[in-house]
């Protein structure tokens, strides 16, 4: 839901434990996907580029977290951004198998 989005990252607490680029299988198709490990929870989120640059030619005026990886930072200043997948899994309810590559 558009709105129950908003207070998922408030938490002065919560712990970013590790983010990442990942593929995901999606039945016959590959999702390019964003992944935002927490302490208490992962949430996935899909990497979208937007046709439209902003800011003009000069795209370092953007601000951007200081906080996130220098990876996520390039693209988000070349006009990508991260829509959430999905519901946020809690990591108490997360099953972890080893599968081999495709």
């Amino acid at each position: 839901k558009e709105n129950s989005g908003e207070n998922i990252l408030s938490s002065a607490n919560r712990l970013l434990l590790h983010e990442g680029r990942l593929m995901l299988v999606e039945s016959t198709r590959l999702l390019d996907v964003y992944l935002f490990l927490f302490e208490d929870f992962l949430l996935i989120t899909k990497i979208k580029r937007n046709k439209k640059k902003y800011g003009g030619s000069d795209n370092s005026l953007i601000p951007v977290c200081p906080s996130l990886t220098p990876e996520l930072q390039s693209f988000i200043r070349e006009g990508g951004f991260c829509t959430v997948l999905d519901q946020p899994i809690p990591l108490d309810r997360l099953v972890l198998k080893n599968v081999e590559p495709v």
